[in-house]
This record gives structure tokens, C-alpha cells and sequence, in this order.
């Protein structure tokens, strides 16, 4: 029996794919959760098999969960579920360890065999988000110019962002110059909509 944790804030998205899950005869959920902050907490008490995540929770994103999985309980692997599938955020998942990445829309049976492969010790990646990957250019950004460009994105300030990240405010307000500048952006609205056009975000 395959033991699944499920983290997706949509309560009818969330119940639907628990009930498609619990059909199939060798996969159980074994907990449900609509925040990222609490996969970890639950995994660690569980041990789930496969954790199946949405990009986007409340709390915690779901590839930053996906990293603290792969840390702290390497037993559970992470299969990430997204609406929006940019090659950025592929890579990011990947560089999370993620093993599986799908669309919320994929076809249930699809669904089913990527959970069971990524069991097994296998990868599971939409073939469509793959190949867009592959087509686009990587970033120039790196993992702390992510990470302070997504809090930006959040509507976070210089000084919020700075306390989230244990960093001066001097040196959030330098990051954020020369993200703009590697983006080539006007400014920082529209180095958030580069990066999110782009699929890095």
C-alpha cells in the first residue's frame, strides 16, 4: 500500500482528488492538509510514501515544502501539482527534489501511474511542461534573488523582506537593483512580471 499526504488549499479540488486516490486499491491518503507550513509537522508524524503538493498554499509554497521534505524525510517523495506549469517553476521544483510534476488538470489515470512511478523510485514530469523547459532560456537569477523577488511579488516591503531573510535592508535594496538590471526591467513591478511571464515565478 502506497501512503499518500495531499497539501491543496482548495477544499473541492483537495476532497476530489482524496476520493479519486482512495479507489485505486494500493494507494491510501493518509492525511490532508490546505497549508504548506503544515506538510512538514505531518509528514514527520505519518511517514507518508508520496506527498503530493500544490505549488501554491497558504502558509508555505509547495516547493519550498518539497525542499524541507527532501531534508529533513528523504523516505517521502514529492510530487508537485501546479494550474500554472512554467519552465521556471519546473526547475525550481526539480532543484526542490521533486520527482513528480504535474498539472491539476491531468487525466486521473495519468494522475494514478505518476504517483505509483514516483513510489517505485521513479520521476514523473508532464511531458508538455518538459518540453517547455526545454525551450525556454534558464534564468539569470539566483536562489536568493528568487527568493527575495517572490516575496516582492507577495507585496512584502524592503524592511518585511529583509526580517523574513535575516538580511539589511541596504543589502534586500541592493538584491532587488540588480535583479531589475539583470531582468532588464523598468523597476520592480516589472521585474515581478518578467519573472512571472517567464515562468520563474
Amino acid at each position: 500500500m502506497i501512503s499518500i499526504l495531499i497539501a491543496e488549499d482548495m477544499l473541492l479540488l483537495r476532497k476530489a482528488l482524496a476520493s479519486l486516490l482512495t479507489l485505486e486499491d494500493d494507494l491510501e491518503v493518509v492525511a490532508e492538509t490546505a497549508r504548506g507550513d503544515e506538510v512538514l509537522p505531518l509528514a514527520l508524524r505519518l511517514r507518508p510514501d508520496v506527498a503530493v503538493l500544490d505549488a501554491e498554499l497558504p502558509g508555505m509554497d509547495g516547493i519550498t515544502a518539497c525542499r524541507q521534505l527532501h531534508d529533513q524525510l528523504p523516505s517521502c517523495r514529492t510530487m508537485i501539482l501546479t494550474e500554472v506549469g512554467g519552465p521556471g517553476r519546473l526547475r525550481r521544483a526539480l532543484a526542490a527534489h521533486a520527482v513528480g510534476y504535474m498539472l491539476t488538470d491531468s487525466d486521473p489515470t495519468v494522475l494514478t501511474t505518476a504517483i505509483r512511478s514516483v513510489a517505485k523510485g521513479g520521476h514523473a514530469i508532464e511531458p508538455r511542461l518538459a518540453l517547455a523547459a526545454l525551450e525556454a532560456g534558464s534564468s539569470p537569477l539566483t536562489p536568493r534573488d528568487f527568493e527575495v523577488l517572490r516575496l516582492t511579488a507577495d507585496g512584502e516591503d524592503v524592511k518585511e523582506i529583509a526580517s523574513r531573510l535575516y538580511l539589511a535592508s541596504g543589502t534586500v535594496r541592493n538584491y532587488l537593483t540588480n535583479i531589475v538590471t539583470k531582468l532588464n526591467a523598468r523597476n520592480r513591478v516589472d521585474a515581478v512580471r518578467i519573472a512571472q511571464e517567464a515562468g520563474w515565478l
